[in-house]
């Protein structure tokens, strides 16, 4: 569909649509000191540019998949409502003019209540409620967010009308309308602090998105968007910030700082390029870091072009931490100058839930809570996902078994109906339980925690031979002869859970004392050893699909068959229709470690 850009244009600056945004006048964050050998007292301002990033629909420190107050091993706490409480603290500190507040993006898609109102109770309805998200950042103060890949999850739709419902710029100077290559959000915004010497400090807030989209999200903004490289933009927004007369320029930028890609060759450009931007393009003070979910309180990059450090910082994801960077400027040669600029984060569970917001969204909560307990079906025994990492467990066994279910049904009457269905699964939550007798939605949702689509990708046997193999990158190698420990087994090289597959449909084996590459054995289908031309349908999610995790061959397979539902609403769809889900149906052990033939477990 067209992309609507009335308000973009609204907002559009005529040099290049960025947004500008005047400061109100307060006590100076200020001082006048002498220097050495200068006759007069230099003129210097000071003010603090809060962050957060990857909110991912966390208003509440409260986890709708459990049902209960959020916790993990380590006590963080999560949502903005504990982050407006911070976020009070600081402006009183510093006073509201001399501070900023920001976001580098993933805020609408996570939880169940950003879910239910993109879906149960959509804000694209007509007249529909305002997002939750909107909602808190508006009350708490938003100056501008960078947009986020899951952002785009939902639909164009959505986002827009999110965007209008912010009272705050969504920021992506790389992200393009496909037909015109002009940016389709606003790629900066301008902020104007006053200070008591007369000149304001102008900071620029330039936002930059993450190239993955164009695959993560093909079917949502194929022809609609492009998404072109970070470094690329960024030389070309920062020069132009500075020409229009910005002191300090800090990158927003949904994208991690390793400087790797988990798309492979699939795009020319780099997913985590946080710090290729601090190295590559000279003129940036600050970059607020979002997308790999770690927690980096501050980290300097030299300039390869200037010399100069450039601080960045990563604030951990769901609200568990606000970034602040503390600017310290000097007026020199007629202009504001930075003179320092650190950064550090606040911890969200050292305070309590700002009840502003606790009151302005109780309702909202309450709705989602309600939703998630509707009871669908029962179970006839407790399946977790503790142990999924490095056993056959049931619990994936039945998202795979749900998954060649509807894929068998979806090619029924087709030619390729006679073939074999395969299914990928991961494990994406390892708390995620199916209790035994009633189950709930939030039961299975919480099994399947992101909005994936399903699809049916034809396959051959040699090809999914190379796919497990490169599964199986995710253990630790481990000798024959040595202590097995779980803990220390599994994400090799920081290989996440969600990008480790086991496939149903196939019985194999994974060797941890070999190298990796040469880990898969015993390889079956039916009872027989798999042969390398045998042909099957393969039942993957979208992200996988579309080459998310970077794995051999599915991306450049023939697509069968596409859904657009989530395959989380299928799951629940499949338990409300049957009523009832029993292991013994579906479950079975399909793979396991082993050591020179030997089970592990």
């Amino acid at each position: 569909m067209p992309l609507n850009r009335r308000k973009f244009l609204k907002k559009s600056a005529v040099t290049g649509a960025g947004v500008a945004i005047g400061g109100a006048a307060a006590a100076p964050a200020a001082q006048a000191a002498e220097t050495a050998g200068a006759s007069k007292p230099a003129k210097r301002y000071a003010f603090t540019v809060m962050g957060t990033t990857d909110l991912h629909g966390n208003v509440f420190n409260w986890d709708y998949f459990t049902d209960k107050e959020f916790d993990d091993k380590a006590h963080n706490d999560v949502g903005l409502a504990k982050i407006s409480t911070l976020v009070n603290r600081v402006r009183a500190e510093k006073g509201r003019c001399h501070t900023l507040l920001i976001d580098a993006g993933d805020t609408i898609q996570g939880t169940q209540l950003s879910y239910y109102y993109a879906k149960v109770d959509p804000i694209t309805a007509e007249g529909g409620p305002v997002h939750p998200m909107a909602q808190a950042m508006n009350a708490i103060g938003y100056d501008a967010a960078a947009l986020g890949n899951h952002e785009f999850n939902y639909g164009i739709p959505v986002l827009r009308k999110f965007e209008e419902q912010c009272r705050f710029p969504l920021l992506g100077a790389n992200a393009l309308d496909a037909k015109t290559l002009r940016p389709a959000f606003p790629p900066y915004s301008m902020h104007r602090l006053k200070t008591p010497f007369g000149r304001e400090v102008k900071v620029a807030v330039l936002g930059l998105t993450n190239p993955g989209i164009a695959i993560w999200d093909k079917a949502n903004v194929q022809g609609k968007m492009t998404f072109p490289g970070l470094e690329e933009q960024a030389a070309k927004w920062v020069p132009k910030l500075r020409s229009m007369g910005a002191d300090v320029v800090i990158v927003s930028a949904h994208s991690g700082s390793s400087g790797t890609s988990s798309y492979g060759d699939q795009l020319p450009y780099v997913e985590n390029a946080a710090g290729l931007v601090a190295e590559q393009v000279p003129g940036i003070d600050a970059i607020l870091v979002g997308h790999a979910h770690t927690e980096i309180p501050e980290y300097f990059v030299t300039n390869k072009e200037t010399g100069r450090q450039v601080v960045l910082s990563e604030p951990l994801k769901w609200g568990q931490r606000l970034t602040l960077f503390d600017f310290e400027l000097v007026w020199e040669k007629g202009r504001w100058a930075v003179e320092k600029v650190g950064a550090r984060v606040l911890n969200s569970n050292t305070v309590e839930e700002d009840p502003k917001i606790v009151k302005l969204l109780g309702d909202e909560h309450e709705k989602v809570v309600a939703y998630v307990n509707q009871v669908i079906g029962t179970n006839a025994a407790e399946m977790t996902s503790v142990e999924a990492p490095y056993k056959d467990v049931p619990i994936i066994d039945l998202i795979n078994h749900i998954q060649a279910d509807t894929v068998k049904q979806a090619l029924a009457g087709t030619e390729y109906a006679a073939l074999p269905v395969l299914s990928q699964a991961a494990a994406f939550s390892r708390s995620a339980v199916i209790p035994a007798g009633e189950v709930t939605i939030r039961d299975v949702a919480g099994l399947y925690v992101f909005e994936n689509t399903l699809e049916a990708r034809l396959m051959t046997g040699a090809q999914m031979k190379a796919y497990l193999e490169f599964s199986a990158n995710y253990f630790v190698q481990t000798a024959a002869d040595a202590v097995v420990d779980p803990a220390k087994l599994t994400n090799a090289n920081g290989t996440p859970d969600y990008n480790y597959d086991v496939v149903s449909g196939l019985t194999y084996e994974i060797d941890i004392a070999r190298p990796a590459g040469s880990r898969i054995a015993n390889v079956r289908f039916e009872g027989a050893p798999l042969a390398d031309e045998q042909r099957f349908v393969f039942a993957v999610n979208n992200y996988r699909a579309n080459g998310g995790g970077n794995f051999p061959f599915v991306a450049a397979a023939a697509l069968l068959w596409s859904n657009s539902d989530e395959i989380r609403n299928t799951m629940i769809a499949w338990v409300k229709a049957k009523g009832s889900i029993d292991p013994a149906e579906f479950a079975s052990v399909d793979w396991r470690l082993t050591r020179n033939g030997t089970p592990v477990f």
